[in-house]
């Protein structure tokens, strides 16, 4: 199985294993958030930024050119797949009030995210 093929099946167990998110509780991270994206590859893209929203435990797309989806479990674990293109990463990590941080990666590269509600 090829690296590609192994992190995708890994992150589908992921996911698998993460409480859903009552109402009551995923409410807590509700709105629009801003990610910044740092690689820590010099070969691979240095960063950037994407809007994403979360509405009852749910990610969803703020931006047409970037597909966002995921979901945040009660105590603020969030895990993410960002597709642009053929391009896709999967993040992991925590929201706590209005930010959040963690690690994601793609099939070359990784790195680390931070967010702010916005």
């Amino acid at each position: 199985m090829g690296h590609f093929k192994k992190l995708i099946f890994a992150s589908r167990i992921l996911l698998l294993g993460l409480p859903a998110a009552t109402p009551a509780t995923a409410a807590t991270f509700d709105g629009n958030w801003s990610v910044q994206i740092a690689s820590s590859n010099s070969a691979c893209n240095a960063g950037t930024s994407v809007s994403i929203g979360i509405s009852n435990g749910q990610v969803v797309s703020n931006n047409a050119m970037v597909a966002a989806s995921g979901r945040v479990a009660e105590a603020g674990s969030i895990s993410v797949t960002l597709i642009s293109g053929i391009k896709r990463a999967v993040g992991f990590g925590h929201l706590a009030g209005a930010s959040g941080s963690g690690t994601w990666r793609a099939a070359l590269c990784s790195g680390t995210w931070v967010a702010q509600r916005i």
